[in-house]
C-alpha cells in the first residue's frame, strides 16, 4: 500500500541522469543529489552517453568539457532550481 502512494508522487525527473561538477552556492552537492533522487532522477559520477544533464557549479572539472563534447544539457544552479520548481524569478 505504501508503494502505491509513492507511485502517485510527481516524479518530473524520472529516468533522467544527472552529473554534478564544481562547487554549488545555494545548496550542498549532497542536497542537490537528494533533490534529484526525490524527483525520480538518477546520479552518475561521470559524464557519459547516458547523461541527460550536468549541474554546473563554480570551478568545474573535466566533466564540463566532456559534457560539451557529448552535447549534454548543462544547467547552472539557477536553471537547475527552475527545473526543480524552486526558482523565484
Amino acid at each position: 500500500r505504501h508503494r502505491s502512494e509513492n507511485e502517485l508522487e510527481p516524479r518530473p525527473l524520472a529516468e533522467k541522469v544527472f552529473a554534478v561538477t564544481g562547487t554549488l552556492q545555494g545548496m550542498t552537492r549532497n542536497e542537490a543529489v537528494q533533490r534529484i533522487r526525490a524527483l525520480g532522477g538518477k546520479i552518475s559520477n561521470a559524464v557519459n552517453r547516458n547523461t541527460d544533464y550536468l549541474l554546473l557549479g563554480e570551478k568545474p572539472g573535466s566533466k564540463l568539457e566532456k559534457a560539451k563534447m557529448m552535447s549534454v544539457t548543462v544547467l547552472d544552479e539557477r536553471n537547475f532550481k527552475r527545473l526543480l520548481g524552486l526558482a523565484q524569478d
